[in-house]
């Protein structure tokens, strides 16, 4: 089938004459070239997105949670019932969740968005402004959404990103929270990657074997069923994704068309950005990995990518946590390009000069 379209303008990459000027800058600074190690690569990275050198502080970073359930929880793919996703939905409003004291010490701010959570009624207007259903559909046996759904999660990305840029958003992070959502996110990135399902698979919220083998099985009825939409990606979330994945989909795009950076969370998020870059190519150079998680499926992803996680500390949790916890580094990397002094400022020898 034709999907409706969700056509997404030509990404602009980030400044490349900026980041040489960050690249020299670091030649200059009191130090040992590439003593900084990964800090340097990053602190260029932002710059060029900011398009300035030195570059900023970052002021306003913050996390949009993507809630959703999967009608595939009915396969018995997680460990936990699908009351936790509206649950954990009061939770981060209440703030008492670990991505709200993650991002707090990361001096980053929380949003929680309802796509498609199992429930009678949103929590509350504000976190229900872009609900698309209730629920996705079971995607081992049938659709995750309907092509109508599909772009308007999709589009509901976009608009929250759009929101948080407007409102002076200088980097973002995706979150993710839905029970059964990393069954659709391995799908997505088998489908994508071309990876057998006993490979990609994980253990999600903790499953023990049997629950493996439900997950695993699952995982390729779906992929039979995404098989003729493969390179399709409005396809591929209509039939094995889900309004979160749409949104988040939606929104890591249009982050790169606003040229606002990203922090990838885990393997839900890098599944969404997996599909970002198939609408939006050129995408993925706004964005950088915050963290590896445990699931086998999120390095695969972020290989495809090309992305070289910040920190890797064995984390599962989602929420965006592991992104939130990787932002202190981005800012340390910020800080030395901009407020280290120079050889010249400081008076100190600087290395010798290369020879030809």
């Amino acid at each position: 089938m034709t999907e409706p379209d969700a056509a997404f303008a030509p990404v602009t990459a980030p400044d490349a004459e900026t980041a040489a000027a960050a690249r020299a800058r670091q030649s200059q600074l009191t130090k040992p070239p590439g003593s900084l190690g990964r800090l340097e690569e990053l602190s260029v990275w932002a710059a060029s997105c900011q398009g300035v050198c030195p570059p900023r502080p970052l002021t306003r970073a913050r996390v949009v949670v993507f809630a959703a359930d999967h009608g595939v929880t009915a396969a018995g793919v997680s460990a936990f019932p699908s009351a936790v996703t509206g649950q954990m939905v009061a939770n981060f409003d209440a703030g008492g969740a670990a991505i709200n004291v993650l991002a707090d010490v990361a001096g980053a701010t929380v949003r929680v968005a309802d796509l498609a959570v199992d429930c009678d009624e949103p929590l509350s207007p504000a976190i229900g402004a872009h609900k698309v259903r209730r629920s996705s559909g079971n995607i081992a046996v049938q659709d995750a959404l309907s092509a109508e759904e599909t772009v308007a999660a999709v589009m509901a990305g976009r608009q929250i990103a759009d929101d948080e840029v407007d409102a002076g958003a200088d980097l973002l992070i995706a979150g993710d929270m839905g029970i059964g959502n990393t069954t659709a996110a391995t799908t997505l990135v088998a489908a994508l990657t071309g990876a057998e399902p006993v490979v990609v698979v994980g253990r999600g919220t903790g499953i023990d074997d049997h629950g493996w083998m439900r997950k695993t099985g699952a995982v390729r009825d779906a992929l039979y069923r995404a098989g003729p939409v493969t390179r399709d990606p409005m396809g591929l979330l209509r039939v094995c994704g889900g309004a979160d994945l749409a949104a988040m989909a939606g929104f890591l795009a249009q982050a790169a068309l606003r040229r606002t950076p990203v922090l990838l969370d885990g393997l839900v998020v890098t599944a969404a950005a997996l599909v970002a870059e198939e609408l939006a190519p050129g995408a993925k150079a706004w964005w950088q990995a915050g963290h590896r998680s445990t699931e086998p499926a999120h390095g695969l992803a972020l290989s495809h990518l090309g992305l070289e996680p910040i920190v890797d500390l064995g984390m599962r949790l989602g929420e965006g946590t592991g992104a939130a916890v990787a932002l202190p580094i981005l800012r340390a990397a910020i800080a030395t390009l901009a407020s280290m002094a120079t050889f010249d400022e400081a008076a100190v020898a600087g290395p010798p000069e290369s020879t030809p």
